[in-house]
């Protein structure tokens, strides 16, 4: 199997990292290599957090290079459209459309860009947007936003749903388990928006 390149993004503090260890998790119970690697910003402060998940026969770099993306969860807009220059030509970019606001624009030194997602939609890319910080809410906890996005992963035949499901009950504690599994379905479920 050829190597498969995922990369996360966000804003600190929406579950980046738990995500990668979800994904990690899901690759090593099927038998594959798996490299994951942190990129922190100013993750506690809002900042960007990028986190990278390669799996495959055999990995050797944890690091995914420009263009090589088979696909990018973006969990707001504007990190979507910081790393697009990482997504391959046929790759998937998944994309969460509630934005947050980065300090600069919280400061009033910017404006957060308009269209984003549709500027990154009329480039030709495989966008598949939705609300998931909605779905979130409707599965009862906002913080769950990483896993709706992990369940609509779960269609795109990365993984199989039920490698992703037993890695997110592995990974959350027992107490957390019935909202994010409600969040997964939610995810598995949801209709994208049109561009």
């Amino acid at each position: 199997m050829n190597t498969k390149n995922i990369m996360i993004v966000g804003v600190g503090g929406q579950g980046t990292l738990l995500t990668s260890k979800i994904l990690g998790n899901a690759a090593i119970s099927a038998g594959y290599d798996v490299k994951v690697s942190e990129v922190h910003g100013m993750s506690q402060r809002g900042g960007s957090v990028v986190t990278y998940v390669r799996y495959g026969a055999q990995v050797y770099s944890p690091v995914i290079g420009l263009g090589e993306a088979d696909l990018i969860l973006a969990f707001e807009p504007l990190e979507a459209a910081r790393a697009l220059s990482y997504l391959k030509k046929d790759g998937i970019l998944v994309a969460n459309t509630r934005k947050i606001d980065p300090m600069p624009v919280i400061s009033g030194a910017m404006e957060y860009p308009q269209d984003v997602l549709e500027r990154i939609a009329s480039l030709g890319v495989d966008l598949r947007a939705f609300d998931a910080m909605q779905s979130a809410q409707n599965a009862g906890n906002e913080k769950t936003l990483n896993v709706v996005l992990v369940g609509y992963l779960s269609t795109l035949g990365f993984f199989e749903e039920s490698a992703l499901r037993d890695a997110l009950c592995a990974c959350v504690p027992e107490k957390l388990r019935d909202v994010n599994l409600k969040a997964f379905e939610l995810g598995k479920n949801a209709e994208v928006s049109a561009f």
